[in-house]
Formats: structure tokens, C-alpha cells, sequence
């Protein structure tokens, strides 16, 4: 925003200084003035040989120039005084301008960390720090997820290309095994392209909110992907009350999805079992799915929410996925202000809740009868 020169701060804290000092010396000054008056008669007064008493024109004369010398005085001193006092008032600010700059810039390392105790500027100081933190995390984060991204996507990619140099170079080879191999590659690449776009679609937010009950959710995620819990060995149980919230029912759907067939596809295949549940708390609602698998370490549940993590190694198989299950999760649920937690069983496997905020039931379509 172009903005015309002005005073500067400082300098008008110091104007304001010097013109409440004059001000008050000036009422001062006229309280004196007028009761001096009271006391002083309009005319010479003669007491006799030994002396009279001065008029009020004898104390004008004597009173005026002194209160012209005292008011410049105050002035001069009010400038001086107030410019100093300015001066150290306005450096936590100046300190905090310096390190704006320095964010402007781009290096969001720089903390201002403003000593002393704690006053409006200092309050200001460290909520500046607090969103630089923030902003060098959320760009730590983008760029990391950048570059997993660019990886991800290099890898079908360069699988693609070696398919096609193999059937140029050799056009007599059977080409059906590699227009299978092209269709799972290609199928893999547009996987991995829309959940980038999910992800980015709910970081932004640009989604229409409704009502949503994450119940019915639930009960069409696990029917959906019955057929892969069948196949797999796995058997589903479904539980839970009505729990009412307002969000994206494509997300939240989404979000459900995700969580059942990570469920699913990271379990004990053969014999493992996934449970969906849903309970209403007093300001929330909580979904949690649970299933049965590999013991996990705190240490590896912690970094499953980070994107192109899979498990406890990096596999690529029909279900694997592409990698951003569960950061697809944890974008969604923070995208509707929610709380998403990830915590090992004791017995092997992981116990995840998202927990979102609760609103009333009127008007959500009930899922049970």
C-alpha cells in the first residue's frame, strides 16, 4: 500500500510530551497568577513613611517576564525530555520492525525474543515469534512434502518411460504384459495425483459445509470395502450412536474411507479384525477404528501421519496405496477443527479416534431405525 510521508512516531510522541508539559505549567502558572491577585490591590497602597505595598501592575512587570523564561524553558525541556523518553519506549518496536523485515526477506529463523518483563510490547513481541515458529514449521513441512511429492511422482514416470523405450526397441515382444504394466502404472499416477488435490483441497478450506452424521459414514465405508476385508481375511464389527456434526460429507467420507481400509490392508491377514465405532461425548463426536496387525512402536505411530509413510517400511503392493492415507486423514480432520489421535495396541495393531466437533441433531437423516 503506497502511503504519503508523515510524522514519525516519535517524533509525535515527543510533540505530545512537550505540549501536556506546557499545558500544565501554563494552568500552573495561571493558578498562581490568580491567586497572587487576591491579595494584591488595584492601586498603590501607602503605609506611611516606612514603606507601600505593591499594585498589580508592579507584579506584571515583575511576574510576566520570568513566566515567559519558565514557559520556554518547559518547552525546550519538554522536547528534549520527550524525545528521550520516546526514544526508549519505541525501541522494543523498532526491534520488532527490524525483525519483520528480516521475515520479509524470507528467513523465518530469526526470533525477536524480547527481554524484560511482560507488557503490550512484549506481548506483541512473542505472538510475532509464536507465528514465525508456525509459518517456518508449515513451510518446512510443504517443502518436505514437495519433495516426497516430486519423488512419488518420478517413479511412474520413469517406470513409463522404460516400458515404452522396451517396446520400441524391441517391437516383436508381446505387447499385452506391457499395456498391463502401463495401466497399473498410469492407474497408480492418477491415484497419487488426486490425493495431492484432496490434500490441497483441504488445506484450503473450499469446501461447502453441511450437516453430517459420521455413523452413517461409518456404516457405508465398511460395506464398501467389505468385499477387501473378505478377501484379506479380516473380519469388520461396527458399533455406535448417532454422532452429529457439520463438515464436507465427501471429506468426511473420505477421511472414513482411509481409516478402514489402512484398517484393513495393515492387519493380520487371515484372522484380524477391525473395529468402527462411534460415541457421542458433551461438545464432541469421536470415530475410532481399530485393528488388530504388527506391534508398533510409539516412535513409528508418531510418523504415520506424515505423507508417503507406509507402515513400518515403504512397500508398494495392489493395496498399499500411495502413501497419504493417513496425511489425507489428518489434513481433513484439521481442516474441520478436529483432533486426530494415533496410539499402538498393547496387543499389536493401532487404535485411531478423530474427535470433531459435535453440533445438534435435528435435521441429520438417522442411521438407525
Amino acid at each position: 500500500m503506497h502511503r504519503d510521508p508523515g510524522l514519525s512516531v516519535r517524533l509525535k510522541l515527543t510533540l505530545s510530551y512537550a505540549g501536556f508539559l506546557m499545558v500544565a505549567g501554563i494552568l500552573l502558572l495561571a493558578v498562581v497568577w490568580v491567586f497572587l491577585l487576591r491579595y494584591v490591590p488595584d492601586n498603590d497602597v501607602i503605609l506611611g513613611p516606612s514603606g507601600w505595598i505593591p499594585n498589580r501592575g508592579d507584579l506584571e512587570r515583575a511576574f510576566v517576564p520570568k513566566v515567559v523564561w519558565m514557559l520556554g524553558f518547559l518547552l525546550l525541556f519538554g522536547l528534549a525530555g520527550g524525545w528521550i523518553l520516546a526514544g526508549r519506549m519505541l525501541a522494543p518496536l523498532a526491534r520488532i520492525t527490524d525483525a519483520t523485515r528480516v521475515a520479509a526477506g524470507g528467513s523465518l529463523s530469526h526470533r525477536i525474543q524480547l527481554p524484560g518483563s511482560r507488557d503490550e510490547f512484549r506481548e506483541l513481541a512473542d505472538a510475532f515469534d509464536a507465528m514465525l515458529a508456525r509459518l517456518e514449521a508449515h513451510v518446512a513441512e510443504q517443502q518436505r512434502f514437495a519433495a516426497n511429492a516430486s519423488h512419488e511422482l518420478r517413479t511412474p514416470l520413469a517406470i513409463t518411460k522404460a516400458v515404452l523405450d522396451v517396446a520400441r526397441n524391441d517391437p516383436d515382444r508381446d505387447t499385452s504384459a506391457l499395456i498391463d504394466r502401463l495401466q497399473a502404472v498410469n492407474t497408480r499416477a492418477i491415484d497419487l495425483t488426486e490425493a495431492l488435490l484432496l490434500v490441497s483441497r483441504a488445506e484450503q478450506g473450499s469446501f461447502a459445509r453441511e450437516r453430517v452424521d459420521l455413523s452413517l459414514l461409518a456404516e457405508e465405508a465398511t460395506e464398501t470395502l467389505l468385499p477387501l476385508a473378505e478377501k484379506h481375511g479380516v473380519t469388520i464389527e461396527t458399533s455406535g450412536d448417532i454422532t452429529p456434526t457439520v463438515g464436507s460429507s465427501a471429506l468426511l467420507l473420505q477421511l472414513t474411507m482411509n481409516l478402514v481400509h489402512n484398517a484393513i490392508v495393515h492387519n493380520a491377514h487371515g484372522y484380524g479384525t477391525v473395529w468402527v465405532k462411534t460415541h457421542v461425548r458433551p461438545t464432541t463426536v469421536v470415530l475410532t477404528v481399530e485393528n488388530t496387525g504388527e506391534f508398533l512402536s510409539p516412535e513409528l505411530v508418531s510418523t504415520l501421519t506424515e505423507p508417503f509413510q507406509r507402515g513400518t517400511q515403504r512397500i508398494h503392493s495392489d493395496h498399499a496405496g500411495v502413501g497419504l492415507g493417513l496425511a489425507i486423514v489428518k489434513t481433513i480432520t484439521e481442516a474441520h477443527d478436529g483432533t486426530l489421535t494415533l496410539t499402538p495396541r498393547a496387543a499389536g495393531g493401532l487404535h485411531i479416534s478423530v474427535e470433531l466437533p459435535q453440533t445438534p441433531s435435528a435435521g441429520i437423516r438417522t442411521a438407525r431405525a
